[in-house]
């Protein structure tokens, strides 16, 4: 008995040891990733920024700019969900949060969404659902160009522009450390844009050539495209960081394990050896009798 119970421990610590060295190796490769998703969300960050702040600009410099891409022009009945999830598991409740958040805005509504799935893990959950997915994107979060996003945001801006749509929402995963990720939901259009005052009197003395419609009219799709590209590279930094935690989390609980593992095979084998020399006693005993 107590043979057999040695040999399902080491079995087991086999087992849990083989684990421990998985989980290990994935968390280093996440953590290689994450240093270079990061850098690279920082430099498109800056581009987002700098797009958003040129159409502040141009909105509070001018009274001509078209209402067409502003909040509060159109009644919003048929709502675009762009989701943004991984291609991969793993990663805690990376997806289950997003998939979450964007099923409970589409539960909200009265109309069909229309659906752009970003990773294959949104995709998957909601046609398993029943719901259609308009396009979608399924290669590697970290991997996509600019060119690619811009080929994504193409069909959105036209139902847009033909009312198809009346708002188009983001849902991904947003960077806050390498510790906390949270789910945002973004409205990109149509979009506010606030009244600010000192920005007001700094744009008296630009002029937009060659109008400003047609410059608001240009910005509007770069505007887009850059939120989406930057919030898929966001949710890829996001994704490595959440299956860094994840693998740490896993190699820890293995290595406690291996440490009961242990203990329970050091008592196994001192009880079996305690056993031999009980019967060894014994046995000697009854031939001296």
């Amino acid at each position: 008995m107590a043979t057999e119970s040695i040999q399902d421990i080491k079995r087991r610590i086999k087992s849990v040891s083989s684990t421990e060295r998985i989980t290990n190796s994935m968390k280093l490769v996440s953590a290689g990733k994450l240093r270079k998703a990061r850098a690279i969300f920082e430099k498109t960050n800056e581009n987002s920024h700098y797009i958003t702040n040129t159409i502040g600009e141009l909105f509070n410099s001018s009274k001509e700019v078209p209402t067409e891409y502003l909040a509060g022009n159109r009644e919003i009945k048929t709502t675009a969900y762009i989701v943004v999830t991984s291609g991969k598991g793993l990663c805690g409740g990376f997806n289950t949060n997003v998939i979450k958040e964007a099923q409970a805005d589409i539960d909200a509504d009265w109309e069909p969404p229309v659906i752009v799935a970003i990773g294959s893990k949104g995709k998957e959950y909601f046609e398993k659902h029943g719901y259609e997915i308009h396009s979608s994107y399924l290669a590697p979060p970290e991997n996509i160009s600019f060119l690619e996003t811009k080929e994504l945001a193409k069909p959105i801006l036209q139902m847009y522009d033909n009312k198809e749509i009346d708002e188009v929402v983001l849902i991904y995963n947003s960077f806050i450390s390498t510790m906390e990720q949270e789910v945002k939901n973004e409205i990109i259009l149509p979009f506010e844009v606030e009244t600010d005052p000192e920005m007001i009197t700094d744009a008296k003395f630009v002029e937009y050539e060659p109008s400003v419609e047609e410059v608001f009219n240009y910005l509007v799709p770069k505007y887009v495209e850059t939120k989406i590209h930057s919030a898929v590279v966001e949710s890829a930094t996001c994704e490595h960081a959440a299956r860094r935690m994840a693998m740490e989390n896993a190699t820890d609980n293995a290595r406690e394990m291996l440490d009961e593992l242990n203990l329970s095979y050091n008592q196994a084998r001192q009880s079996a050896i305690t056993d031999e020399i009980i019967e060894i006693v014994a046995g000697s005993e009854a031939q001296a009798g």
